[in-house]
C-alpha cells in the first residue's frame, strides 16, 4: 500500500495526468462511475511505434489512476476506418490497386496484402494484434461499425442541429475558396462509393437529411446509419461526445484541432476531455515518422534488438520532448532501462514512483540484478566472435561462473538482442582505425601495462594502470583521445566500454592478444 503523502507529492507525469483528469472530469467520472481515456488511430497506412507510443502512454495513466480512486478505468482504441484513403502509402504492395480505389472508405479498400476484406481491416488487426503482443488493455472501436450500426445516431443528430454554429466555428479558420464548399458532413457517393467534400444546398433537421451539390447535381443523403460521415475536427467532438471520453493525448501537430473540436463539443452540450499534447516522433534526419512513409524504426524492428520494456522506458522519458526513433538510439534506451531497475533496489517509495521502471512495469519492478550493460554485451559479441546465445552465454560463465539463464530471465534475452543488433547495426558501420607510428607506440606501452596485470585485479586498478599509461605517452593533457584511440583501434567506434571493466571480464591475456591482433 502506497502511502498517500507520498501519491500527493510525486510530480511523475503520469499522477499528473491521473491526478488531473479526477479534477477536471470530477463530476462526470461520478455520474458514469467509470473512467474512459481514448486513444485515436488512423489506418490509413501500417500501425507504427508512435501509435504503439500513444496507448503505452495511456495506460501508464491508468495504472496511476489506480492508485487514486476505485473507479475502474477503460481505454478505448478507436480506428477512424470510416475515413477515405487520400494517398496510397510507400510501403505497401500493389499499389495499383489502391490507386484505384482513392477516396473511398478505408474499409471499401481492397486489402493490398490479400489477407481481409479491406484495407481498413487489415490494418486494424494489425494494431489489435501488436497491442495484445504488449498484454496493453483496450477496447476496440471502429468508425465504420458505429456509423453503420447506428450508434452515432442520436449525436449526429445533436450535430446537425447545431449545424450553423458549428460552421461559425469551422469556417473562420478555412480559406476563402473553402468556405465556399466546406461541410462538416461528408456523404459517400451512390456510384463510386468514394467520400465527398461537396457543398450542402439544403438541410432538412426533421428529417436527419442533407441535399448537397454535387457538382450541379442534387444528393439527397441521411446522414444517419453511415451514409455521411463527419470532417475530422467535427467527428473528433462528436466521438468525445457520443463515448463520454473523459481523456485524450494526441500530436503537437493537432493542437488546432482540438481547441476547435473544444469548441464544438461545449456547443452541443458537453465538456471537453482532459487532454495531454505529445511531441512528435522524428526518424534520423528529423522528420516526422509517417505512416505512408514508412519511415524510423518499426515496432518489429526494436523488438528485434530488444525488449517491449525498454520501448515503454523510451515512450515514457519526456513525452513533451521531440524523439528521434531509429536503430541506433536503442543501446542506449536499454541500458537506461538496466540502470532504472538497478536504482530501484535502494530507493525510498517516493523516489520509486518516479522512477520510470515503476510506470513501464506498473508498478512491478523486476529485481533481477544486473550483470553489464548492454552496450558492454555487445562488445563482447564482437570480441568473442559469438554468433548465437549459447556461444555468448559460455563466454560469459568463463568470467561470472556462478550464474544461471534462468535466474537472470533478462540478461538471457539481452544476451539475444546483442547478437542480432551487431549483426544488423553495428556490423556495417565499424570503422577500425589504422594507428599511426606514435599511436602504436602507446598502444605497445598499453600490452606492456597489461603483462603487468592479472585477472584478479579490481577493475579499478587496471583502469588505473591505463590512465596511467596514457598520461605516459602523449596523453596527458586529453586522456579523452587515448581512450578513443582504444576504441577507434580495438572496437571500430570513437566510444567503447569502460576499460577496466571490460578486461576484468574478458580477460587480461585476452585484451591483449585483442590489441595485438588489432595492431597487427
Amino acid at each position: 500500500m502506497i502511502k498517500k503523502e507520498n501519491l500527493d507529492k510525486t510530480n511523475a507525469w503520469p499522477f499528473v495526468e491521473a491526478k488531473k483528469i479526477l479534477r477536471e472530469r470530477k463530476s462526470y467520472i461520478e455520474k458514469k462511475g467509470k473512467i474512459t481515456l481514448q486513444t485515436g488511430y488512423g489506418p490509413s497506412g501500417l500501425p507504427h511505434i508512435g501509435t504503439f507510443g500513444e496507448v503505452a502512454r495511456t495506460s501508464m495513466i491508468v495504472n496511476a489512476l489506480k492508485y487514486l480512486t476505485n473507479l475502474p478505468a477503460e481505454i478505448i482504441t478507436f480506428s477512424d476506418d470510416m475515413d477515405g484513403l487520400r494517398k496510397v502509402p510507400e510501403n505497401v504492395p500493389q499499389k495499383k490497386k489502391l490507386e484505384e480505389n482513392l477516396h473511398k472508405p478505408l474499409t471499401q479498400v481492397p486489402d493490398p496484402f490479400n489477407k481481409f476484406d479491406s484495407f481498413g481491416e487489415h490494418n486494424n488487426q494489425m494494431l489489435k494484434n501488436f497491442l495484445d503482443n504488449f498484454n496493453f488493455n483496450y477496447i476496440f472501436k471502429s468508425s465504420t461499425e458505429l456509423y453503420k450500426s447506428g450508434f452515432f445516431n442520436s449525436s449526429l443528430q445533436v450535430i446537425l442541429k447545431n449545424y450553423d454554429g458549428i460552421m461559425n466555428i469551422i469556417l473562420p479558420t478555412l480559406g476563402k475558396e473553402r468556405q465556399k464548399t466546406y461541410s462538416p458532413f461528408l456523404p459517400l457517393c451512390p456510384e463510386t462509393g468514394h467520400v465527398l467534400e461537396i457543398p450542402v444546398k439544403e438541410i432538412d433537421k426533421s428529417k436527419s437529411k442533407i441535399i448537397f451539390d454535387n457538382n450541379g447535381k442534387s444528393l439527397e443523403k441521411s446522414i444517419l446509419d453511415g451514409n455521411c460521415k463527419l470532417q475530422w475536427k467535427v467527428d473528433w467532438a462528436m466521438r468525445w461526445y457520443a463515448l463520454d471520453v473523459d481523456f485524450e493525448m494526441y500530436g503537437k501537430d493537432l493542437i488546432e484541432s482540438a481547441i476547435l473540436s473544444t469548441k464544438i463539443i461545449k456547443l452541443i452540450g458537453k465538456t471537453n476531455p482532459s487532454g495531454f499534447a505529445y511531441e512528435l516522433f522524428l526518424d534520423e534526419k528529423g522528420e516526422k515518422i509517417s505512416k505512408s512513409k514508412g519511415n524510423g524504426i518499426t515496432i518489429d524492428q526494436w523488438l528485434t534488438y530488444a525488449s517491449p520494456e525498454s520501448l515503454s522506458l523510451y515512450m515514457y522519458q519526456n513525452p513533451k520532448r521531440a524523439k528521434k526513433l531509429y536503430k541506433e538510439i536503442v543501446p542506449k534506451a536499454v541500458d537506461e532501462y538496466l540502470e532504472f531497475i538497478e536504482k530501484a533496489k535502494s530507493q525510498s517509495e517516493l523516489q520509486i514512483l518516479m522512477n520510470p521502471v515503476w510506470h513501464v512495469h506498473n508498478s512491478e519492478i523486476p529485481k533481477e540484478n544486473m550483470i553489464m550493460t548492454f552496450s558492454m554485451l555487445l562488445n563482447l559479441v564482437e570480441t568473442s566472435n559469438a554468433d548465437n546465445k549459447e556461444l555468448l552465454w559460455k563466454f560469459v560463465k568463463k568470467y561470472k561462473t556462478k550464474i544461471s539463464e534462468k535466474d537472470y530471465p533478462i540478461f538471457d534475452n539481452l544476451v539475444g538482442y546483442a547478437i542480432k543488433y551487431f549483426n544488423d547495426v553495428i556490423k556495417l558501420h565499424k570503422k577500425y582505425k589504422k594507428p599511426d607510428h606514435n599511436e602504436k607506440l602507446a598502444l605497445e606501452a598499453l600490452i606492456k601495462t597489461l603483462d603487468k596485470c592479472n585477472d584478479q585485479m579490481t577493475p579499478e586498478d587496471i583502469q588505473t594502470l591505463i590512465y596511467s599509461t596514457g598520461k605516459e605517452n602523449g596523453y596527458a593533457e586529453n586522456l579523452r583521445d587515448w581512450f578513443k584511440l582504444i576504441y577507434e583501434v580495438v572496437f571500430g567506434d570513437e566510444n567503447g566500454p569502460r576499460m577496466g571493466f571490460f578486461i576484468s571480464f574478458f580477460g587480461v591475456k585476452e585484451t591483449k592478444d585483442l590489441i595485438i591482433n588489432k595492431i597487427k
